[in-house]
């Protein structure tokens, strides 16, 4: 391959990289406890049709199903300043890395892993810090681009919200 061949196809790898990011955009979900920051940052893929939850979904065709990396692209992170009760798990301040565990529409967990900086398609139930119920919903429409949120719920509470399709999942998070 000559220079002008090589320049040619890295500015195609930059354009095709550029096109996937900007399909699942990159995005933060802030949440404040006591002064506290709590901060889920991931990309959030769109529906467009597709089906995506269930068999034969665009989950069930990840090497990781039933853990979905709970967003696209690189792995999906919480990072906290300050020891968390994430429902009934204890989580150190730090960063982490989020799952969620999809197989049953009506019971998913949120998996809390230890490993960060992965791709998220790397999922390594070793590097589990513990996983945690979630309460599931069903949104009153449906939901095109992936969403958290981390809503105040006083009391030194915040509620993480992650909602995409026809699924709204929530897990309670108070300071430890």
């Amino acid at each position: 391959m000559n220079f002008k061949q090589t320049v040619a196809a890295i500015a195609l790898m930059a354009a095709t990289a550029s096109l996937a990011s900007a399909q699942s955009p990159a995005a933060t979900a802030t949440g404040n406890i006591n002064g506290k920051t709590i901060a889920v940052r991931y990309s959030a893929p769109s529906v467009r049709g597709r089906q995506i939850f269930g068999a034969g979904g665009l989950l069930s065709r990840d090497p990781t199903y039933p853990a979905w990396r709970a967003g696209a692209n690189a792995a999906t992170t919480l990072t906290t300043d300050v020891d968390l009760m994430v429902g009934t798990l204890a989580v150190p301040k730090g960063t982490y890395t989020l799952y969620a565990w999809v197989q049953n529409p009506a019971e998913w967990q949120l998996i809390i892993s230890k490993q960060t900086g992965q791709w998220g398609l790397s999922y390594a139930p070793s590097q589990d810090l513990g996983r945690v119920k979630m309460t599931m919903a069903k949104p009153p429409a449906l939901v095109e681009r992936l969403n958290y949120a981390l809503t105040d719920q006083g009391s030194n509470k915040v509620e993480l919200k992650l909602a995409w399709e026809q699924h709204v999942a929530t897990v309670p998070i108070t300071v430890k």
